[in-house]
């Protein structure tokens, strides 16, 4: 018997140890300072958090031909939250000011924790969950604390001059869909909103507040809240989309504008206290056509069905 488990325990050690898996490899990992995170996927890599501060991705590289996407340090990046609004209210300036805490709680995912304040009561919990290695998850949870009326959260994204129009997925004239560019004859500030009650809340007076009130200009409904920006020498894009249900409308500058920015305008809904909603958001960065960037949307929007 002994000889037998001990036959055993030699066929474990040779064989047994190989065969289990791998730990899968640490993509967010501790930066230089406190609340800072490293992230790469193999594909993308750059700084999240930088200095400890709410700003998104920045640095952020495409590494299969070293593309920045955003890389001014101290700026706004990728995927970062700006303004807060309820109706005809704008609540504080900006989260990118806000503390958080942030935490990895998976090898490729950073959960950041916002807590409720007197003039934000709420609390904000944001899941940055990379699905893949040129794709990231974005999971925005509130908590209403009070009553919110028609609440919305802007999800801004900025890029590089490499970057210079966005491409907005919008219903057309003739009643099909088709990705339409921003000319700055239509306005510096572009706005294509879900429906006419959406425009109610654009117009509500939440964007007239200083600092940098903004006028938008109304432009036709989206098709989808899909968008990008994509790089003409390498024909990589940065791709943004969301749930028709969780973003109201979405927005960016004219073409050549120089915040090369796209935005996300979420919920758009009235909270009562205790209420909980949730968006899901999806960042892709890769050389896609159009084509391939709406089959990317329909696997999204499997992926993540508006009735979960």
């Amino acid at each position: 018997m002994k000889r037998l488990f001990l036959m055993f325990l030699m066929v474990f050690m040779i064989y047994g140890f190989a065969a289990m898996p791998e730990s899968p490899k640490p993509i967010f990992t501790p930066g230089a300072n406190a609340g800072e995170f490293n992230f790469d996927t193999g594909v993308m890599k750059g700084v999240m958090r930088a200095g400890g501060a709410s700003i998104g991705l920045v640095p952020a590289e495409y590494t299969p031909n070293n593309l920045a996407l955003a890389k001014t340090p101290g700026l706004p990046g990728l995927l970062n939250y700006y303004r807060v609004f309820t109706t005809n209210h704008r609540h504080g300036d900006s989260m990118r000011t806000v503390p958080s805490v942030a935490e990895v709680t998976a090898p490729d995912t950073l959960k950041v924790t916002w807590a409720p304040a007197e003039d934000r009561p709420f609390v904000l919990t944001a899941t940055y969950h990379w699905s893949a290695p040129d794709v990231l998850d974005l999971e925005t949870v509130v908590e209403a604390k009070a009553a919110l009326p028609e609440f919305e959260m802007f999800l801004s994204s900025y890029l590089t001059d490499r970057f210079p129009i966005t491409q907005v997925y919008a219903k057309q004239p003739d009643g099909t869909k088709a990705f339409m560019s921003p000319e700055p004859a239509q306005g510096t500030w572009q706005m294509f909103p879900r429906d006419a009650d959406a425009v109610k809340l654009i117009k509500d007076g939440r964007w007239t507040y200083p600092p940098s009130p903004v006028d938008w200009a109304i432009r036709p409904e989206f098709a989808a809240p899909l968008l990008y920006r994509r790089d003409a020498e390498t024909k990589l894009a940065q791709i943004v989309m969301t749930r028709p249900k969780d973003c109201f409308a979405v927005s960016t500058p004219c073409s050549n504008e120089g915040h090369y920015s796209m935005y996300l305008s979420l919920f758009g809904k009235t909270l009562a206290v205790g209420d909980v909603v949730r968006a899901r958001t999806r960042m892709i960065v890769a050389p896609l056509d159009d084509t391939q960037i709406v089959a990317k949307y329909d696997e999204f929007m499997r992926a993540f069905p508006e009735d979960r």
